[in-house]
């Protein structure tokens, strides 16, 4: 692990004393990697890739990913290069078991404590955040969500959707903390002079997903990595 890496108890309250709102990722982020859930949206956007496109699962599988590097997001990259129909995609791959996440009723009072208004940021729809926050019990906590179709089906990282979520919600980027799971979400913010934190599997495991997925977590635009998101955020208040 890098030597720039805060862990949760290295928090400086202080850095954080300033923040009115928190912008919270959905997807490995209020919930944990390893309650496997999207696990269960990646098999299906494979599955969608390979009945659209025609393909054998191990080639649509490759596609899949290679959209989510280049584009942001798979469906994106369907929607560039097969103008595919991005409620049909967006409805097939929320198609999921919501149950394979647990209640956790200590985020849900950590994140109430906290001061100022919070917010989903996710590059998924708003049906999907809707339902798991709502698993999580975390779901009355939010002022609003704001998802890949509010954001015009522009994902994150492109600066352009940040800057709609920031102008939707009038909202102060240097009087905001986002929390993401990729370092390369994070750009953007700290640019806009947000504080940033990433947010890592459990010990920060370096074989978690694809390896391009976590490049940068040791970048300068990452203030805090925690793989503790309801320790962390005890800590500030």
């Amino acid at each position: 692990m890098s030597s720039s890496i805060q862990k949760t108890e290295d928090v400086k309250r202080g850095d954080f004393a300033g923040i009115r709102d928190w912008v919270f990722d959905l997807d490995n982020t209020l919930y944990p990697r390893h309650s496997n859930l999207f696990s269960q949206i990646d098999q299906r956007m494979t599955l969608f890739v390979a009945d659209f496109l025609s393909l054998p699962k191990d080639e649509a599988r490759l596609l899949q990913k290679d959209f989510y590097r280049r584009h942001g997001t798979t469906l994106r990259g369907l929607m560039l290069e097969h103008d595919v129909d991005p409620d049909v995609f967006l409805q097939y791959v929320h198609d999921i078991d919501y149950s394979w996440l647990s209640p956790d009723p200590a985020l849900g009072e950590v994140i109430a404590a906290l001061p100022g208004r919070k917010f989903i940021f996710t590059n998924g729809d708003r049906r999907h955040a809707e339902s798991a926050a709502r698993q999580l019990g975390i779901l009355e906590n939010f002022e609003d969500i704001f998802d890949l179709v509010a954001a015009d089906l522009v994902p994150k990282p492109a600066a352009e959707t940040y800057d709609k979520f920031l102008a939707r919600h009038e909202i102060d980027a240097p009087n905001a903390a986002m929390f993401e799971d990729l370092a390369r979400n994070l750009e953007v913010p700290k640019r806009l002079g947000m504080r940033t934190v990433l947010i890592v599997p459990n010990n920060f495991e370096d074989t978690f997903g694809d390896v391009w997925e976590h490049e940068g977590h040791d970048g300068d635009h990452i203030d805090y990595v925690t793989d503790d998101l309801a320790k962390f955020l005890k800590g500030l208040t």
